[in-house]
């Protein structure tokens, strides 16, 4: 249940943030500017982002999971084609032409449910995104527990791309104040989620030697 509700939940709020075009979460941001740049559908973009993230995500545990591997590559190509649904569902309601103040609302919202998405899945532990994975795995395995930490460290590589992106195209999109509200708080709103959003579902996450960490946050 932990893992469908946080697919849908996850692809919802995405697909909020992008059509409420007032700044996206940072990986789909740095998706929806290369979108732009080579003309390719944003879904397809997030399908080539969650397969790299796959193979870096093998590199940090330090052995090769193909459990591990053919699941996250499952739930990116449903994470993709659910986001694309959604941005079509709701630039068919109009989101994109609602008054900038209400997108602003929107944009942070779709944050916050993608947000308790990746903290219900991740305690969950049976499939996720592969970049939440690489969150996950940093913070279980590098940095002490901290979400914080994990996210902001996680972001270096999309900003990265979008820097590049902007200086090549001279264009910005999806950068906003829903961008800043992500930076700031995501791993917050993940640490928060953990504690008050079904308070029952603990993390269940493998350390490098395998061994179930029950863990909470």
């Amino acid at each position: 249940m932990g893992l469908i509700s946080g697919l849908i939940l996850n692809a919802f709020g995405n697909a909020l943030t992008i059509s409420a075009n007032m700044g996206s979460a940072v990986w789909t941001a740095s998706a929806v500017n290369y979108s732009h740049w080579f003309n390719v559908n944003v879904g397809v973009l997030l399908f080539i982002i969650g397969f790299l993230n796959t193979v870096t995500n093998q590199i940090l545990i330090k052995y090769w999971d193909w459990p591990r591997f053919i699941g996250e590559i499952a739930y990116v190509c449903f994470f993709s084609y659910f986001v694309s649904l959604f941005v079509n569902l709701l630039n068919s309601l109009g989101i994109g032409t609602l008054p900038i103040v209400i997108r602003a609302v929107l944009s942070c919202l779709g944050i916050v449910f993608f947000c308790t998405a990746i903290s219900l899945y991740q305690r969950a532990n049976i499939l996720m995104h592969p970049n939440d994975d690489t969150t996950n795995i940093l913070r279980f395995f590098y940095l002490r527990k901290s979400a914080v930490a994990a996210q902001l460290l996680d972001f270096v590589p999309p900003i990265a791309a979008i820097i590049i992106s902007f200086a090549v195209t001279k264009n910005l999109y999806a950068v906003n104040i829903g961008t800043i509200f992500s930076i700031l708080f995501n791993g917050l709103i993940i640490q928060t989620a953990d504690k008050y959003i079904w308070p029952g579902l603990k993390h269940n996450f493998k350390t490098l030697n395998q061994t179930p960490s029950k863990n909470g946050s």
